[in-house]
This record gives structure tokens, sequence and C-alpha cells, in this order.
């Protein structure tokens, strides 16, 4: 009697996903691209893993000797010295200020476009925005050494035009954070202005004028209606992102930093030092350690990011 139920509850949910996707063909033939991307770009190479755990020799390939967790070891030897702590701590740190700042900038913006009533400009503002967005990684690294390079560089021009002396920021890594930080968030500033922007619009019209014939101002309809509104959006959004706040923005770091060794130490990132270890030290074996361990501590974030969201949307109502 059980397996008969068993076998009946079985033909129940074959015949459903059978509908549902008869119903829906459409969107599960758009999906066919997304899941060959995954097949040919993560699964495919998973087998390379293999490489973090030998002594990688291009002549033998997998005949490689075998070394256990030497290149581990490597990586985090030295305690809080180690080269896999401050790959880690620059990685993190990046990321929470893009993640932060980012989202605090085009919060800020999507409201004051909001309260400007000359949609034209606002159109105008946006597309302007926006424009960073598609612009390559590559002509962004061109443009900002022509501003920061020593001998020609705009900043630099600007100082000894007013008296002050040269500053060779390609031989300082202390302003490069805030450089790094500033350029990732003039190049999303238009996309995620555009998100909010869409959250702000949906919002139902009749609360602001409920709001208005109150006598609240500007600025009180903004604290009291417009940011709480925004709170699911935003907190969507951030979560999200900290799934993975482990894995680097490899073009800005790479277009911008290159391979200077002076600027390493503030602006060496998981993918940079990944890329490096394989181009330029033909080293296999640690680009392959440190690209698992990256790979690992962001599977542990994303689940403990989704158990997260999960919890924080159970009592919000998007």
């Amino acid at each position: 009697m059980e397996n008969t139920v068993v076998t009946q509850q079985v033909k129940k949910k074959k015949t459903r996903h059978f509908e549902d996707f008869r119903k829906h063909k459409t969107y599960y033939f758009m999906l066919i691209p997304m899941v060959v991307y995954f097949i040919l770009f993560c699964y495919l190479p998973m087998p390379g893993l293999y490489f973090a755990f030998v002594d990688f020799d291009y002549i033998k390939l997998l005949r490689s000797p075998f070394v256990g967790f030497r290149n581990f070891h490597f990586l985090f030897q030295g305690g809080m010295d180690s080269v896999i702590w401050k790959l880690t701590k620059n990685t993190i740190l990046y990321n929470l200020a893009f993640i932060g700042l980012g989202n605090l900038c085009q919060i800020s913006v999507a409201v004051i476009l909001k309260e400007i009533k000359r949609k034209y400009f606002v159109k105008v503002t946006q597309t302007m925005m926006l424009m960073p967005f598609f612009v390559s990684m590559v002509i962004v690294g061109v443009i900002v050494y022509n501003v920061f390079n020593y001998k020609y560089g705009i900043v630099n021009n600007l100082l000894t035009t007013v008296g002050l002396p040269k500053y060779d920021f390609y031989q300082n890594p202390g302003a490069w954070p805030i450089i790094i930080v500033l350029i990732n968030i003039w190049k999303g500033l238009g996309y995620g202005t555009i998100i909010y922007m869409a959250a702000i619009l949906g919002i139902d019209e009749s609360i602001y004028e409920a709001a208005y014939i109150d006598g609240a101002s500007n600025w009180k309809r903004i604290w009291h209606i417009t940011l709480p509104l925004l709170k699911p959006t935003a907190i969507m959004l951030v979560l999200l992102a900290l799934g993975g706040i482990l894995k680097g923005q490899f073009d800005l770091f790479y277009q911008i930093i290159g391979n200077n060794g002076m600027l390493l130490n503030a602006t060496d990132i998981i993918d940079t030092y990944v890329y490096r270890s394989l181009a330029v030290d033909f080293n296999m074996g640690r680009g392959s350690a440190a690209g698992l361990y990256q790979s690992l501590f962001g599977f542990i974030l994303i689940l403990s990011v989704n158990k997260i969201v999960n919890k924080s949307f159970k009592n919000v109502r998007l």
C-alpha cells in the first residue's frame, strides 16, 4: 500500500514538472545558454583542482609530483603575516567598501533624482551616469594612468601649477585604496541608481500626497517614506553582494595597477595573485591552491548569506 502511494506521488510530481515545462517552455529554453556557460567554465575545469596538490611541471603535466598540502603551507605560513591573510584582508576590505559606499551613493543619487521635477534633466543625467558602466576597464586604466602619471599626469600638472611638488602615485601605495574605491563607485553608480530609481517609482504616490497634505517637508518625506520603503531592496542587494565578497574585480585591479610591485601590498587581491602565479611566475600549484581556497571560502559565505537572506526576509514585505 505504501509503495503504491509513493509511486502515485512520484507520478504526480513528474506530471506537474511536465506540465510546468510545457507551460513555460520558452523560459526553460532561455536557460540553455546559462547552463552551457556553467558546464563549460565552472564544471569542466573542476578536475584542475588536482594541480593545487602537485608541484606542477609543464613538461610532465599530469605526471607532476604529488606534494600534498605544500602549496597551501606556503600560502598560510606566517600567520597574520602570511600571503593568504594579506590577500583575504585586501579582498574583503575592498569589497566591503565597494558594497557599503557604492550602495550609499546609489541610494543618495536615486533619491535626489526623484526629487528633481525636470524630467528631461533627470533622463540626461541618468544616461550620462550609466555610460561609465559600459566603458571597458582597459580604457579606464589608460585614463587613470594619464591622470596620475608622475611626468605628465593631470594631477601633477595641477600641483606644479599651484607651486606644489609632484607626487609619485605609482611609487606610493597609500593613495590607491581611495582611488580604486572611487573608480568603482563612479563606474557602477549609474547602474545601481537605476535599480533604486525603479524601486522608488514603485512606491504609491498617494503616500507622498498624504504626507504633503499633513505638512511633511521634502526631507521628512524622504526620511519617513522613501528610505524605509527602499530598505528591502537595499538589504537584498547588499546580502546578494556579500555572497561574492571574496571574489575581487580582477579587471579593475589589473588594468589600473598591473604588476607594479610597489603597490601590491595595498592593492593585491586573490584574483590578481592567482593570475600572477599562473601567467608571470608560472607556478600553477600555488595559483590553483589560492583559487581553491577562494572557492571554498566563497562557498561557505554563499551558504551563510543564503541563511541570512531567508531569515531577514521572513518578516520583510517586498
